[in-house]
C-alpha cells in the first residue's frame, strides 16, 4: 500500500488534474484514499475512500479538481 501511496504523491500536478476528471477520480483518488488510510491506520480515511469509489463519479471529483488546482495535492477532510 505504501508504494501505491508513493507513486500518487510522487506523480506530477497535471497529472492529478487528469486522474480527477470525471469517471476517473472516482475509481484512482478512492484506492488512493483507501490506500493512504490502510497505510496510515486511519479508518475515517477509509471510510472516505469507500464513499469516494460510489460518489465521485457524481460530484466529488469537483472537490479534488479545485484542491489540485489550489493546492497542487488533494485535499483531506479528516
Amino acid at each position: 500500500m505504501k508504494d501505491l501511496v508513493k507513486f500518487f504523491d510522487g506523480l506530477p500536478w497535471i497529472v492529478k488534474l487528469i486522474f480527477a476528471l470525471p469517471g476517473l477520480d472516482g475509481i484512482l483518488w478512492g484506492i488512493y484514499r483507501i490506500a493512504k488510510g490502510l497505510s496510515t491506520n486511519n479508518t475515517m480515511l477509509v471510510i472516505i475512500g469507500i464513499l469516494w469509489i460510489v460518489l465521485g463519479f457524481a460530484i466529488l471529483w469537483i472537490i479534488d479538481i479545485v484542491s489540485i488546482l489550489l493546492n497542487k495535492k488533494l485535499v483531506w477532510f479528516v
